[in-house]
C-alpha cells in the first residue's frame, strides 16, 4: 500500500474489478483542478475475455474512471493460441468506444513514452483507456509446461534473436554512446557471478523445519517480518496441528 501495488488475484482477471475500486477512489479523492492518479490493472490475453472485465470497462466508461486495462499479450495464454481462444485478436480494441493503444511491450522506451501519454489522458479526466502491450515468454507458462508443445522451437528462438528486450536497449545504448561493449559485458558478468553465488547459498541451506510452514503467512501489519499466528492451524496431521498459547 505504501508503493501503491495491491498485489494480484488467485482467480483469473479477479484483479481487475478491485483495479476499478482503486480508480473510483482515485477520483473521488482528486483535489480540483488537479491530474488525477491512475490505476493499472494488469491481465494477460487468456484473461482478456473474463465478464469481470467487461463489467469493471462498463462501469469505469460510464464514471469516466482514471483506469488503464493492461494486456500483456504473450500470443499464448497458459498454452493455447489467441486465435483458438479469442474471436478478437487486437485487444487494444476489445473497450469498444473505449479507446485503445498498442505498445510494443518488448521495448522499454516505447514502454515508457505510451505510458506516459495514457497516465496523462486518464489522470485528465478523459476516462479509461485499454493498453495492449505486445510481449513474448520463450518459456513454458510454468514447470509443467515445456512451451513447445503449441509452437516450435524455430518460433521461440527467431523471437529472442529480433525481439530480446535486453539485447535492444544494450544495442541502444551502444549505438547511442551511453555505454561501452565492454562496459556492458562486464556489468553483465558480475550479475552472473552474483546470482550464482546467491544460488549456490540457497543450496547450501539446511531443509526448513515443519514449523516454518506457519511463518511468514499473517501479518501483525504492515512492519516487516513483523507476523503474527492464528489462534489455529490444522495441519495434514492433526496432532502436528498449531494452536496458540
Amino acid at each position: 500500500k505504501e508503493h501503491n501495488f495491491y498485489g494480484g488475484h488467485g482467480i483469473v482477471g479477479a484483479q481487475v474489478p478491485v483495479g476499478n475500486g482503486l480508480a473510483f477512489a482515485n477520483k473521488y479523492n482528486a483535489k480540483p483542478g488537479e491530474n488525477m492518479n491512475v490505476a493499472i490493472a494488469c491481465y494477460g490475453d487468456g484473461a482478456a475475455n473474463q465478464g469481470q472485465i467487461w463489467e469493471s470497462a462498463n462501469m469505469a466508461s460510464l464514471w469516466k474512471l482514471p483506469m488503464i486495462f493492461c494486456i500483456e499479450n504473450n500470443h499464448y495464454g497458459m498454452g493455447t493460441s489467441i486465435d483458438r481462444h479469442s474471436s478478437h485478436n487486437d485487444y487494444y480494441k476489445m473497450g469498444n468506444h473505449i479507446p485503445g493503444i498498442r505498445i510494443d511491450g518488448m521495448n522499454v522506451l516505447a514502454v515508457k513514452e505510451g505510458m506516459r501519454f495514457v497516465k496523462d489522458y486518464c489522470g485528465s479526466g478523459n476516462g479509461p483507456m485499454y493498453v495492449e502491450m505486445m510481449t513474448y515468454r520463450y518459456h513454458g507458462h510454468s514447470m509443467s509446461d515445456p512451451g513447445t508443445t503449441y509452437r516450435t522451437r524455430e518460433e521461440i528462438a527467431f523471437a529472442r534473436s529480433t525481439r530480446d528486450p535486453l539485447e535492444f536497449i544494450k544495442n541502444t545504448m551502444v549505438d547511442a554512446g551511453f555505454a561501452e561493449p565492454e562496459e556492458l559485458k562486464a556489468m553483465e558478468k558480475k550479475i552472473r557471478k552474483q546470482v550464482q553465488q546467491e544460488v549456490q547459498i540457497a543450496k547450501d541451506s539446511p531443509k526448513p523445519d515443519a514449523e516454518t510452514l506457519l511463518k511468514h503467512v499473517y501479518a501483525a501489519d504492515l512492519t516487516p517480518y513483523n507476523q503474527e499466528y492464528p489462534d489455529h492451524i490444522r495441519m495434514p496431521d492433526y496432532e502436528k496441528s498449531f494452536w496458540k498459547n
